[in-house]
C-alpha cells in the first residue's frame, strides 16, 4: 500500500485533483467528508462542539450551522484550535479504520486540508501539494463559492502559507492552469505513484 497525503490551500483545487486521481484508480479518504460525518446530528462529536461553542452553532434542523461556526473560529485562532482538538482525533480514528479496509496494493490518497498546519507529513509515504497563487485562490472562493472577499481572506490567512506547504511537498501540482493541463499533470503524477506502489509491493514479497 502507498499512502499519499494530498493537501493545498483553500481554493487551490485540491478536490479536483483528488477526483482525477480517483479516476486513475486511487482510493480516496476525504478528511473533509469524514469531518462532517463525525459531527453529524446525534454524534458525540456534535455534542462536544455544542459544549464548546454553545447552542447557537446549531441550525434549525439540529445539525451544525457551518457558516455560523466558521465565522466564529476563523476570526479567532484560539477558538479554531479548540474546534480542531475536538474534530481532528475523530477524523484520524475514522481515517485509520477506512484505510485498514482497502487492498494491500492500493494507492490510498488522504485528502487532508490542514496536513501542513498539523505537522502530518511524516504519516504518509508521499505528500502532494496542490499549489495556486493567492489571487487564484481568492478568485475561486469569491466567484465559485460565493464567499465575501473578507471571509475568503480570513480563511486563507488561517491556513499555512504557500511556502510552508511547498516545503513539505514531495510532489507539487501547479493549479494555476487550465483543466486540460491539470489533467495531464495528474496523469503524470499517477504514473509516479503507481510505480512507487509497485516497487513497495515487490519489496514486501
Amino acid at each position: 500500500m502507498l499512502t499519499v497525503g494530498l493537501t493545498g490551500g483553500i481554493g487551490a483545487g485540491k478536490s479536483e485533483v483528488s477526483r482525477l486521481l480517483v479516476e486513475h484508480g486511487a482510493v480516496l479518504i476525504d478528511s473533509d467528508r469524514i469531518a462532517r460525518e463525525v459531527v453529524a446530528p446525534g454524534t458525540p462529536g456534535l455534542a462536544a462542539v455544542v459544549d464548546a461553542f454553545g447552542p447557537d452553532v446549531l441550525a434549525a434542523d439540529g445539525g451544525l450551522d457551518r457558516p455560523r461556526l466558521g465565522s466564529i473560529v476563523f476570526a479567532d485562532p484560539e477558538k479554531l484550535a479548540v474546534l480542531n482538538s475536538i474534530v481532528h482525533p475523530l477524523v484520524r480514528d475514522r481515517s485509520r479504520e477506512l484505510e485498514s479496509a482497502v487492498p494491500e496494493d492500493a494507492v490510498v490518497v488522504h485528502d487532508v486540508p490542514l496536513l501542513t498546519e498539523n505537522g502530518l507529513a511524516p504519516l504518509y509515504d508521499v505528500v502532494i501539494v496542490v499549489d495556486a497563487s493567492p489571487g487564484t485562490q481568492l478568485d475561486r472562493l469569491v466567484r465559485l463559492r460565493g464567499m465575501t472577499e473578507e471571509d475568503a481572506r480570513a480563511r486563507m490567512a488561517a491556513q499555512a502559507t504557500r511556502e510552508q506547504r511547498r516545503e513539505i511537498a514531495d510532489i507539487v501540482i501547479d493549479n494555476d492552469v487550465p483543466l486540460d493541463a491539470l489533467r495531464e499533470r495528474v496523469a503524470e503524477v499517477w504514473e509516479d505513484l503507481a510505480r512507487r506502489a509497485r516497487q513497495g509491493s515487490a519489496g514486501a514479497e
